[in-house]
């Protein structure tokens, strides 16, 4: 089975290009080799790679510059996964894609669910929505992915300016008044491809559609950031502070926690609480 990869040194990507590997053939591409606001290049690529299986982990992550760049946003976020639905769509090929809990406004008391109306804070939330909208429109066979809080043990993300912040001051402070669960990207990836192994093959089952996957459990970010540093000998002070007291270009959802049922009930899979993944991620940054 051969299978297209956008976006292999971002932090998922660079964790699928691993995970899918004993799936088939694997070709990785990354900005250089597939540019995605640019939709020829995308038809080009995939129409010369033809795989079975199309994963676009590639997007425009810059949630607070995407204020000032909505229309780049949404032609790498909103546009591409259109076209690449529409290139799996003749192909016959399956398409895996991710979204965001920043689809909702975070004014839900509970977990969201696949069902709730999506309402979007922000020029990236919106993007992102387009592109989910967009592969639903062309009736390709997809799989979207929303997930929250990603970070891994490479790239940008809150853990990596955590531990480099921790270095360089005593105190930090950290908004305690938005709640989600931080996700690593590893798990996601190693739950993308039994995903992908339970939706080809001769026993494919039909599931598809949009599906959450985050990590289990639920905290904030100042949680987060204590958990870590835990009780680590010259740790920084984490300040709990409210989010009106760290104004940012883009809102922020309050609640970006993802209710899970619908992955367990149709595929059996569910990721570990987040301080699981959050230990293992940190045990293998320590052994650099």
């Amino acid at each position: 089975m051969r299978i297209l990869l956008t976006g292999r040194n971002g932090q998922v990507g660079w964790e699928l290009e691993r995970s899918l590997a004993p799936l088939g053939e694997v070709l990785a591409t990354d900005r250089a080799t597939l540019d995605l606001a640019d939709a020829d290049a995308i038809r080009r690529v995939v129409r010369e790679a033809r795989p079975a299986v199309i994963v676009n982990a590639g997007a425009y992550t810059a949630v607070d510059r995407a204020e000032a760049e909505a229309e780049l946003a949404n032609r790498i976020n909103g546009v591409a996964p259109g076209v690449l639905a529409e290139e799996a769509k003749r192909l016959g090929a399956l398409l895996v894609h991710y979204s965001t809990d920043y689809v909702f406004d975070g004014a839900k008391a509970a977990p969201y669910t696949e069902d709730d109306a999506p309402n979007p804070v922000n020029a990236y939330g919106r993007s992102k929505l387009a592109g989910e909208q967009a592969i639903a429109a062309n009736g390709a066979r997809h799989l979207i992915l929303r997930t929250s809080w990603v970070y891994a043990a490479r790239g940008r993300n809150f853990l990596l300016t955590l531990l480099k912040l921790g270095h360089e001051r005593d105190v930090l402070r950290v908004v305690d008044d938005q709640f989600g669960a931080p996700t690593w990207a590893r798990n996601i990836a190693d739950a993308t491809g039994c995903l992908i192994a339970a939706l080809t093959g001769p026993r494919a089952i039909a599931a598809g559609g949009i599906h959450h996957l985050s990590a289990g459990g639920e905290t904030t970010w100042c949680g987060f950031a204590r958990a870590i540093f835990g009780a680590a000998a010259g740790a920084p002070r984490i300040e709990a502070i409210a989010t009106r007291e760290y104004p940012t270009p883009a809102a922020r959802p309050l609640n970006s926690r993802l209710a899970g049922a619908r992955l367990r009930a149709e595929f059996g899979i569910a990721l570990p609480d987040w301080k699981v993944g959050l230990q293992q991620c940190l045990a293998e940054i320590a052994l650099r």
